[in-house]
């Protein structure tokens, strides 16, 4: 559990990265183009994501036993980047939750 954590964290690292640029457009945003903010910001964290996927090679499903790195991995990295801190936060919770299934398991 501990190599995952430290496999993932520079996925996590590149999604509060995000959120903090995000954090800084959007008050420009709601300057500029008020309607379309939610769709401008979606469309930043996406980039910013198949950015760091495609050109930094941040890859999250290798650290799951997905042994290709391909184009699915980058695009299903890039939308949890995205997603901010919570896609991380979401894998991290569910990683406990399977540790728990387990011990419990283990112990009946």
């Amino acid at each position: 559990m501990d190599i995952l954590v430290t496999a993932l964290a520079p996925a996590f690292a590149a999604g509060f990265a995000l959120q903090q640029l995000l954090e800084i457009l959007d008050p420009l945003i709601d300057k500029i183009a008020k309607d379309w903010k939610k769709l401008f910001l979606a469309l930043v964290s996406l980039a910013f994501g198949l950015l760091l996927a495609f050109g930094a090679g941040i890859r999250v499903l290798v650290h799951f036993g997905y042994n290709r790195i391909d184009t699915w991995d980058a695009i299903i990295t890039a939308l949890i980047v995205s997603a901010g801190t919570e896609g991380i936060n979401s894998i991290m919770k569910y990683l406990g939750y399977a540790k728990e299934n387990q011990k419990e398991g283990d112990a009946a």
